[in-house]
C-alpha cells in the first residue's frame, strides 16, 4: 500500500483473495501515482475503517464467503457508493450485465491489458470525484434552503416550475406585490444569480426535502 498523505488523493481499494494479484495490481497502480488499499476477502473491506477519499473498488467476482457481486449489493444498502471495478477470471456474459445494472463502471476478464485496467480505474475515480462534488454542492443548497420560510419555499417551488408572479400569487392567495417580496427574498437567501442558477439548486436538493 502507498500512501501519499493527501486526503484528496484517489485511493483504489483491491479485493481479491489471490494474494499474486493483490501485490501485481498495487504495484501497478502505485506506479502511475494512485494510492491503494487490499483485502483478501470481502468480509475484510465490511470490518476495515475505510479512508474517506475520492477512489474505487477493484472486485473479483468469485472469492470464498461473500462473492464481488454480494459484496456490491452490501456496499450498495450501507450507502457506500464508491465506484467499482470488477476484474474477475471467472466472468461470464451474465455476470456481466448483473454487476452492470448495479452501477459497477466496467467488467474486466484477467488477463487483462495494463492499459485497459488503468483506463477503468480512472474513469471510475473520475466518476466518484464528480459525485463528491455534486454531494457537497447538494449539502451547501440544502443548508441554504433550510433558512427559507415556508411561504418562500412556496414560492421557489412555483418559480421553478416555470410560474410567473401573477400564477403564484393566484395559486398562493396572496397579492403580486407580496410575491415579489418573498421572491426577492428568496432569491437573496438562495444566492441565486438567475432563474436558471436556481432551478440547477433546486435539482441538486435532495427529492425528499423539497
Amino acid at each position: 500500500m502507498a500512501t501519499s498523505g493527501i486526503a484528496d488523493s484517489p485511493i483504489t481499494i483491491l479485493v481479491d483473495d489471490d494474494a499474486t494479484v493483490r501485490d501485481a495490481l498495487e504495484e501497478l497502480l502505485n506506479s502511475v501515482g494512485i494510492d491503494t488499499m487490499s483485502f483478501s476477502s470481502g468480509q475484510e473491506l465490511l470490518d476495515a475503517n475505510l479512508p474517506d477519499r475520492p477512489g474505487c473498488l477493484v472486485l473479483d467476482v468469485r472469492m470464498p464467503g461473500l462473492s464481488g457481486l454480494d459484496l456490491q449489493h452490501l456496499l450498495a444498502a450501507k450507502g457506500i457508493l464508491t465506484p467499482i471495478v470488477f476484474l474477475t477470471g471467472h466472468g461470464d456474459i451474465a455476470m456481466s450485465v448483473q454487476a452492470m445494472k448495479a452501477g459497477a463502471v466496467d467488467f474486466l476478464t484477467k488477463p487483462v491489458r495494463d492499459q485497459t485496467f488503468l483506463d477503468a480505474v480512472s474513469t471510475a475515480i473520475a466518476n466518484d470525484v464528480a459525485r463528491r462534488a455534486a454531494s457537497t454542492v447538494s449539502r451547501k443548497n440544502l443548508a441554504v434552503y433550510e433558512t427559507l420560510t415556508p411561504r418562500e419555499r412556496e414560492v421557489l417551488r412555483l418559480v421553478v416550475s416555470g410560474a410567473m408572479n401573477k400564477q403564484i400569487a393566484s395559486d398562493l392567495g396572496i397579492s403580486e406585490i407580496t410575491v415579489k417580496l418573498h421572491r426577492s427574498n428568496m432569491m437573496k437567501k438562495m444566492n441565486a444569480r438567475s432563474i436558471s442558477h436556481l432551478f440547477n439548486m433546486w435539482q441538486s436538493l435532495p427529492v425528499d426535502s423539497r
